[in-house]
């Protein structure tokens, strides 16, 4: 069938590419690993630019060169969120009398209210026969629901993570774990090229 897949890039990261050696991967060639009965007509990527950090100074860096190696597959569109970071008040634990810090905590916003809109645009505007989810994340429950019950189009779920997600197992046609095999086998090529010339994957990748 025709197959459009909506990929939340931060929970596939945190899901099954932080602290491996299998960040540079080619979104294409997953797809087709774990949807080879179904022809991929259109990857839709769902991400945030991050900026450098003093525990990740390449950080930026590195994820420039990661979206321009997306950008080299013909079918796959960048949707992007943002970043918002504020202080919070926290007590440290185990110590007396008790202490409050503030921590900057940073939170990826938009990408499961655009997931959920281009997924119910498309739905509601037959550009696929089967739409697959490459997340764990349950906020997309009633999204996923709604194309599967009331626009009766099968959506598939590809998690990242080790668990599934309940209320998304529950409401999917389909649920399969991303396995480290999966990963390995759908890597990019270390040098790759587009219209600005030779680019070679982050060193720490």
């Amino acid at each position: 069938m025709r197959a459009h897949v909506y990929i939340d890039g931060f929970n596939l990261y945190y899901g099954a590419l932080k602290r491996t050696p299998w960040k540079w991967l080619d979104l294409a060639a997953l797809c087709r690993a774990m949807l080879p009965n179904d022809i991929v007509e259109q990857i839709h990527y769902f991400t945030a630019r991050v900026s450098a950090r003093p525990h990740n100074p390449t950080s930026a860096h590195d994820q420039g060169l990661y979206i321009r190696a997306l950008r080299t597959i013909p079918n796959l569109s960048i949707t992007y969120g943002h970043f918002l970071t504020h202080s919070i008040p926290m007590y440290l634990s185990g110590v007396t009398p008790p202490q409050k810090v503030f921590v900057d905590k940073t939170e990826e916003k938009g990408s499961d209210v655009n997931i959920a809109s281009h997924l119910l645009r498309d739905a509601f505007t037959k550009k696929f026969e089967v739409a697959v989810l490459v997340t764990n994340d349950s906020d997309l429950a009633e999204p996923v629901r709604i194309v599967a019950q009331e626009l009766k189009f099968p959506v598939g779920i590809l998690n990242p993570h080790q668990i599934h997600s309940v209320q998304l197992e529950r409401l999917a046609t389909f649920i399969r774990r991303i396995r480290q095999g999966d990963l390995i086998a759908s890597q990019f090529r270390p040098t790759l090229t587009d219209a600005k010339g030779a680019f070679t994957k982050p060193s720490g990748w």
